[in-house]
């Protein structure tokens, strides 16, 4: 996640200051509904080009915090330093987040704290996994009025949570991002069961590294596990019991990680003989997973970040790969066992730093950016279209934890510092299954896919491979060009 510090961000408060505003004249964005009228955010941001489609034009934002299209209303219902239930301070750093069915219709939030060391507002938890650590997680049971009824801590003691990933039985996988002794596992939370013993156990056999997040395949029950760190490797746990119950993760499982398979040297004038590409998975220590990684010739990724599984497809993103830093997204599509490289981002497009990601209730793909500016949200159709739905006013801070209710008629979605929670409804498109299917198999854009060439193409087409695939092993270093 972000590498920025907390020392250079400010409370809400003194935001509201800086921006001429006072705290009264946004309480209607605490305690009421902010809804937004009509502008061209995307002219005035510079950074909308061409015609874009979903939800029309942003909104500027009286309060200056979120910019959204028209229709759309946000809640603020959570701020860091407000009152947790019991009373104690709300943490801050606001990070990854999933979202769950709870009781009468409500939702319920488990929220990340990328915490660590001294902070203003730790987790303070009543059953921590190390006392002297301040990273946890806190979760929100928000009605259907999309109000919180209830703010608690869910799991303690533990550094830099930073995203993580939702599991099929309700529960949230959340990661450690560090390699301090003693720390670097995924743990898992049960909102229903609060820091009790099964979130305080380090799920070992996944592995101790600089964990980013999780994606859990319901079809076979694999994890898969991106890890925040340069060079970075792509995991996948494969868990000995797939009961696909709380607790079962536990039990232990197979980690590994993945690499290009290739059989022969080619040159220029034979480079589609002798050899097999494809994704091979080698075992590794979970002790020392990067380690082992390397020394087995695995897929070298930039800084892997956010991973999202839907419609049978592993969705995740690189977010400083490329040409220019910026950041690529890939797939991986465990049914044919093939790795896409769906979208680069270069000069002449749109997305800066892909972080968090997820998939809509009604199938795109939206991308949570982490560029160290004005960062946005920016959706991607199966028709091949780009449009952005949400832009962060809040100077230097990201959005982070994109997530939607159940029943997807409100979006999940924090600013990390100073830690705000939103609630986002409006005229959503309704659920549709098929489409995410379509999603994953669709071409991205034209002009943010990968470039590949002439003679890279002729090669994918040789091998039977999409030009996607063969872009994601060229850009790896497979030798035949």
């Amino acid at each position: 996640m972000s590498n920025q510090t907390s020392n250079k961000s400010m409370n809400r408060r003194d935001f509201l200051k800086v921006g001429g505003m006072s705290t009264a004249a946004l309480a209607l964005g605490t305690t009421g509904i902010l809804s937004l009228g009509t502008s061209n955010a995307l002219a005035a941001s510079g950074k909308g080009k061409g015609s874009f489609s979903g939800y029309g034009p942003l909104v500027k934002d009286p309060g200056g915090i979120l910019d959204l299209p028209k229709g759309f209303q946000y809640r603020i219902i959570s701020e860091e330093g407000g009152s947790l239930s019991d009373g104690r301070p709300i943490p801050s750093n606001f990070d990854g987040m999933a979202a769950f069915s709870g009781p009468h219709n409500s939702t319920i939030l488990v929220r990340n704290h990328e915490l660590s060391g001294n902070t203003k507002y730790p987790v303070i938890g009543k059953n921590p996994y190390d006392k002297d650590n301040t990273g946890g997680t806190t979760a929100l049971v928000v009605g259907p009025n999309r109000k919180v009824i209830d703010e608690y801590v869910t799991s303690a003691g533990t550094i830099r949570n930073c995203a993580g990933g939702a599991t099929p039985w309700g529960t949230w996988l959340t990661c450690e991002e560090t390699m301090e002794q003693g720390h670097g596992y995924v743990f898992e939370v049960d909102p229903h069961d609060p820091e009790s013993n099964l979130s305080k156990t380090p799920i070992r056999e996944m592995g101790a590294f600089s964990h980013e997040a999780t994606a859990h395949d319901p079809a076979t029950g694999i994890v898969y596990l991106t890890e925040d760190a340069s060079p970075s490797y792509l995991y996948r746990f494969i868990p000995i019991d797939r009961s696909q119950k709380p607790g079962a993760l536990q039990k232990g499982g197979t980690l590994q990680a993945a690499a290009i398979e290739e059989m022969a040297t080619a040159s220029a004038s034979n480079f589609y003989t002798g050899q097999k590409f494809g994704i091979v998975w080698k075992d590794v220590n979970p002790e020392k997973p990067s380690l082992e990684a390397g020394q087995k010739g695995c897929i070298k990724f930039s800084r892997l970040e956010g991973a999202y599984f839907a419609g049978g497809v592993f969705w995740f993103d690189d977010t400083s790969a490329g040409d220019k830093d910026l950041g690529r997204v890939y797939r991986y599509i465990p049914a044919t066992n093939t790795l896409e490289l769906f979208y680069e981002s270069t000069e002449v497009n749109d997305l800066e730093m892909p972080d968090n990601i997820c998939i809509t209730p009604w199938g795109d793909l939206w991308i949570s950016e982490d560029g160290g500016g004005v960062d946005r949200i920016i959706g991607v159709t199966p028709e091949g279209e780009t449009y952005v739905f949400a832009e962060n006013k809040v100077n230097s801070s990201e959005l982070a934890g994109p997530t939607f209710s159940t029943d997807g008629h409100t979006f999940f979605v924090n600013i990390q510092s100073p830690g705000i929670t939103f609630a986002i409804w409006g005229p959503f498109a309704r659920k549709n299954a098929g489409r995410q299917r379509q999603m994953g198999h669709s071409a991205p854009p034209k002009q943010y896919g990968p470039k590949v060439s002439d003679k890279l193409s002729a090669f994918a087409e040789l091998q039977g491979m999409s030009d996607l695939e063969a872009a994601a092993f060229h850009r790896h270093g497979m030798p035949i060009v």
